[in-house]
């Protein structure tokens, strides 16, 4: 089993550290724009000059108060993510001046509306499908509309060049993040995936984007010249595991650590908190709102209808990190996920001939033992 560096800081004590960091950056007049969901462009938070922060929960903690207000029968991290908010308990949304969502779900357009009687919340539609003219152009209406509030939020002008240079930043951390995800293509694995994931996830509580992409280089190359003195060239048999699917932080422990623990090594994630948006850059020779809009647009979120690219880019995951089988994890109530699941499992499984299993879960503790079981089942299989 791959150990955890010593220092290793796991994703509740990364999120804790950067409270602190938030104040002092507040108490300097910092601006912050809190953010939902991969959609959403950052490029544009960063040419304002401010900085982005995600919102979305990953703890049940805050669930019960939601429910309050919110069907129990609800995705947990939309039902978190509000009860943050609504019980005053986020720091991160507490400091965040201006709050932007996207309608990647019912759920979350219906939430968004309950959130704007909290804090001033700006919604991003999204268009229902990634392909035709009307698309792209409805895409990018929305995208200026977005600057544009933001401007009038801060009575601030937002010129091209702030853009570009934005563009550029984010660009190169896209490189260094997709730099230290393809270390799961080793063979054998390099790291744990429960690292591999932490680490990408707990990055986003650095809110030097220069300083944050320096730290991930680091931790590369040392895993890099690790993993050359020390294993390049051994035999493994522990499967290598894709995982796919809703964003996977809340239901790390009972999956993706799990599943190492009895034997098998996570080398890859699509996942909004994996390579899904890290694959394609923004293009910085168009005009930056036609960039911005193929860019943001060109996310494979289940959302979308039709979602070939999806399937695409899992297969190529599968050659890429010589993945044995692979996982899709479903939040409870996500009906868009849930229902694309039998595409990818068809083309999973008769396609690329793999081993595929489908874990419905939300951020409980309660089916610990049943996702154990099948867990251990499916490795089994795998042999």
């Amino acid at each position: 089993m791959i150990q955890l560096p010593k220092n290793f800081e796991t994703y509740p004590e990364a999120r804790k550290a950067g409270f602190l960091r938030m104040k002092e950056l507040k108490d300097r007049g910092q601006r912050v724009v809190g953010m939902f969901c991969s959609f959403v462009p950052t490029e544009l938070i960063y040419a304002a000059d401010a900085i982005p922060i995600g919102l979305c929960a990953f703890t049940d903690e805050p669930i019960p108060a939601a429910e309050a207000h919110l069907p129990r029968n609800l995705c947990p991290l939309i039902k978190a993510s509000y009860g943050f908010a609504l019980t005053d308990t986020c720091p991160y949304f507490y400091f965040s001046d201006f709050i932007v969502g996207e309608t990647t779900c019912d759920g979350k357009r219906k939430m968004f509306e309950l959130l704007d009687e909290i804090k001033h919340t700006h919604v991003m539609q999204l268009p229902p499908s990634r392909t035709g003219a009307l698309a792209l152009e409805s895409w990018k209406a929305e995208i200026i509309r977005f600057k544009e509030a933001l401007e009038q939020f801060y009575q601030i002008e937002i010129t091209d060049d702030k853009i570009r240079e934005a563009i550029r930043r984010k660009n190169h951390e896209r490189d260094v993040m997709l730099r230290f995800l393809e270390l799961g293509k080793c063979k054998p694995a390099a790291l744990s995936g429960y690292e591999l994931g932490t680490r990408l996830d707990a990055a986003a509580f650095s809110f030097d984007l220069e300083a944050r992409c320096a730290e991930v280089e680091a931790r590369t190359a040392e895993i890099l010249a690790d993993w050359n003195a020390n294993k390049k060239g051994t035999v493994s048999n522990r499967p290598r595991l894709l995982v796919t699917g809703c964003p996977n932080t809340g239901v790390r422990d009972k999956i993706i650590k799990a599943v190492e623990d009895m034997g098998a090594d996570v080398v890859c994630f699509d996942a909004c908190n994996g390579l899904r948006d890290k694959l394609r850059k923004v293009d910085e020779n168009l005009p930056v709102m036609d960039a911005l809009a193929q860019k943001y647009l060109d996310i494979t979120c289940s959302v979308m209808s039709p979602n070939p690219q999806r399937l695409t880019d899992i297969g190529d995951m599968i050659d890429q990190y010589q993945a044995d089988g692979v996982i899709e994890i479903i939040l409870q109530a996500c009906h868009t996920y849930n229902i694309e699941s039998y595409e990818v499992k068809r083309y999973v499984t008769e396609q690329k001939g793999k081993a595929y299993l489908c874990i419905e879960t939300d951020y409980s503790k309660a089916d610990s033992g049943q996702i154990a079981t099948r867990l251990g089942a499916f490795l089994e299989m795998l042999g």
